[in-house]
């Protein structure tokens, strides 16, 4: 008979990783659906509200970070996190009918919501939608010119594992354009837009789509995201994009990171 020595002390379980979910802390696993749950639930009324809570003013956001993707005729272009595809149908625009606009999104409810803009604007012949992972995305080395994700990398589980999927697919000499809620600069400024994010906003989102809580959600999840210098940080030093500018946008409540890939 064989015995075999059983020592309590070596066995160790090991606790799985977790993320933030605003101000929750969940395991890695969760926040993937979690996220999904947020926008399965608001899709229908996604533009509305961003209209409503950023009173219009993110139309204006969305036109600056164009210009500043530097698309031309016969480009190829991806708008991840691309949701209702707003950007996704300008930038098909841009590049005309020799380039190209891929719409990705992660969550299948708001991205039927994209597909429709698409089809209602007669842009089908321009613009492949795909349903995908910013952290693994299916597309070869080097083909785009340009990438965008506005208001969407707080959403992402790993946002270092993200930005660098995203240089892998980038041509040398291409840039990324990420828009994103960031840090006010003016302390009266914060002073107002915390009271705005966390007593106005939740309301319009109950008001507006009836669910307070994805909004609340939004809120917190903002106050998560890394501030405009770390985001730059993580860019630069963890993603390994080869220069990064800031451009700060009503006083820092938003922020546009470009970055390049030589």
């Amino acid at each position: 008979m064989v015995w075999f020595a059983f020592n309590p002390q070596k066995i160790s379980v090991q606790k799985e990783s977790t993320t933030h979910f605003g101000f929750d802390e969940v395991p890695l696993s969760e926040k993937q659906r979690r996220v999904a749950s947020v926008f399965d639930s608001v899709a229908n009324k996604y533009d509305l509200m961003n209209d409503v809570m950023s009173f219009g003013i993110h139309h204006l956001w969305k036109k600056f970070t164009l210009e500043l993707c530097g698309l031309r005729p016969g480009h190829v272009a991806l708008d991840l996190a691309g949701g209702t595809g707003d950007l996704a149908v300008k930038q098909a625009e841009l590049v005309g009918d020799t380039g190209q606009v891929y719409l990705a999104d992660i969550n299948a409810a708001m991205l039927q919501q994209g597909r429709d803009r698409v089809i209602d604007k007669g842009m089908l012949h321009r613009i492949e939608v795909v349903q995908c992972n910013a952290e693994t995305l299916p597309f070869s080395d080097n083909i785009f010119d340009c990438i965008t994700i506005a208001f969407g990398l707080r959403n992402v589980t790993d946002k270092t594992v993200a930005l660098a999927s995203m240089r892998r697919v980038l041509k040398p000499g291409g840039r990324v354009c990420v828009l994103e809620f960031s840090k006010p600069l003016y302390e009266p400024l914060e002073k107002a837009y915390d009271f705005y994010s966390f007593e106005i906003l939740p309301q319009l989102g109950e008001w507006i789509t009836g669910d307070r809580a994805s909004y609340q959600y939004l809120a917190e999840s903002i106050r998560m995201h890394p501030d405009q210098e770390e985001l730059k940080r993580i860019m630069q030093e963890d993603a390994g994009f080869d220069e990064v500018d800031v451009y700060n946008l009503s006083g820092g409540i938003v922020a546009l990171h470009r970055a390049f890939k030589y």
